[in-house]
């Protein structure tokens, strides 16, 4: 193939001056393997397996836009810790559009926000007209199968010895029409339980994966939906999926003509699915107008209700057009699929707060403790504290390090449980791995893995405990 350059090919972005892509959170483009990496304190002994964190980080400067999250390649961050000794090492997942990208030692595609897409001329007929695989979001393990997750797309599969990128996986049709990057494991049934939105009819679907890897519901369509909504996650409980549905809709009429993609309609309000896993009738429940990006748990009540515990924000930051200060709470929803009814309500005072987490053995059912990572004062723009609430009395501990922090990650241990996270140090641009104590997380860290190279500000991650011999 004779490549020939693009006149419409995007302008590079100001990556110097992009919020997103300096500091904390610039790109990483070196790939190591690390051993026996320096600790201070002792790490625990019963602690042996894997911390893996997928999130954007760009192979290289990007072109045409560049939106956090949205935007960038995925590379999957692990530190393997076994018998008191840690090491690291990183991979990019390698989509086609990466490796060509490579190949050519430049960025190809632009952002998801721009509109363009390379011609045959430049990326060859197979990979002509079509947008980037982002593969950036999560990084999931179910039925044996490691699996970096996408935004509505099919997820791409990594070998779990060296990360080595093995290509798209679709579960066994379940995941045929994509997946979110947010699938909900049920720890008591193995069942792997997803949603996927999509831009034509039908917008929004459902399917289960059993604990074999088997398709147990290929994409079924909800009803109910008459345009493409963005819902980014999901929270599930022994009877439903609980989708909520806010109003963030894609509209591709205004993008063509180089408008947003996305565009908030706050006067729609608010709608909530409660789908039954056993198949049965959908049910709505329309409430006022909110954001969400992250549920921590949701379970059943006796009565019939469902609780659903989740970060409420008032709108999605970048795509609102409003000049209310937005601010983000942990909130309790007792949602009725009899009578359609909602109250919410707040379970903390702290605001500023993201990435709820709890112990995924304890999805699906009641729990009593929600870590979050959060600012340290309202006038501080760094997530630098890990805050943990106990919805049962209200209680919350903090341990605030003075670094940017990332999601937390709840780690059972062979004889104690921990609570983990990735920091990086602002003013050295240095990377560490903090391992707490599970019952007193704000007495601050048991043990600090040093990184070998700085890991970008990222998104979600997950525990693999060591393998059995």
């Amino acid at each position: 193939m004779t490549v020939t350059a693009d006149p419409h090919r995007p302008l590079p972005v100001d990556v110097a001056h992009h919020a997103h892509l300096t500091g904390v959170f610039a790109p990483q483009r070196e790939e190591v393997d690390v051993a026996d990496l320096k600790i201070v304190g002792d790490l625990p002994d019963d602690l042996n397996g894997s911390y893996l964190r997928n999130g954007p980080n760009p192979r290289f400067d990007p072109i045409g836009s560049f939106v956090f999250p949205l935007d960038g390649d995925g590379m999957v961050h692990r530190i393997s810790i076994a018998w008191g000794q840690a090491s690291y090492s990183n991979r990019f997942v390698r989509t086609p559009m990466v490796e060509l990208e490579e190949q050519r030692g430049e960025a190809i595609w632009s952002g998801v926000m721009d509109g363009y897409t390379p011609p045959a001329s430049v990326v060859g007929d197979a990979l002509a007209g079509t947008t980037r695989q982002l593969p950036d979001i999560n990084i999931v393990e179910h039925a044996g199968k490691l699996m970096a997750m996408a935004e509505g797309d099919k997820p791409y599969l990594l070998d779990r010895a060296q990360l080595k990128t093995l290509g798209q996986e679709d579960c066994d049709g379940a995941m045929r029409v994509g997946s979110t990057a947010h699938p909900k494991i049920d720890p008591h049934t193995g069942e792997m339980v997803l949603f996927n939105y999509s831009l034509e009819a039908p917008y929004l679907t459902w399917s289960v994966v059993g604990a074999d890897g088997s398709a147990l519901r290929a994409p079924t369509p909800v009803p109910g939906l008459d345009k493409p909504m963005m819902i980014h996650d999901m929270a599930l409980t022994e009877k439903y999926i609980v989708l909520f549905v806010n109003p963030l809709a894609f509209d591709l009429a205004a993008a063509m003509t180089g408008g947003s993609l996305l565009a908030w309609h706050p006067e729609d309000g608010t709608r909530i699915a409660l789908i039954p896993r056993d198949g049965g009738a959908v049910r709505w429940i329309d409430t006022d107008t909110f954001w969400v990006w992250h549920f921590a748990n949701a379970f059943d009540n006796p009565d019939g209700t469902v609780t659903v515990d989740y970060v409420e924000h008032l709108y999605p930051m970048g795509f609102a057009q409003t000049s209310v200060p937005n601010h983000s709470t942990l909130m309790r929803a007792l949602c009725s699929p009899s009578t359609g009814s909602i109250t919410r309500t707040q379970i903390s005072e702290r605001t500023g707060i993201e990435f709820p987490r709890v112990d995924d053995r304890l999805l699906t059912r009641d729990n009593r403790r929600i870590a979050t990572v959060g600012r340290a004062d309202e006038d501080h723009d760094v997530l630098e504290s890990l805050w943990f609430h106990d919805v049962h009395t209200g209680r919350d501990d903090v341990w605030t390090p003075g670094v940017a922090l990332g999601e937390p990650i709840y780690i059972p241990g062979e004889q104690h449980d921990y609570w983990g996270a990735i920091g990086t140090d602002p003013a050295d641009m240095k990377s560490r791995f903090y391992v707490l104590d599970s019952d007193d997380p704000a007495d601050g860290p048991l043990a600090t893995i040093e990184l070998p190279i700085r890991v970008p500000a990222g998104l979600h991650g997950a525990w693999l405990p060591a393998l059995s011999s």
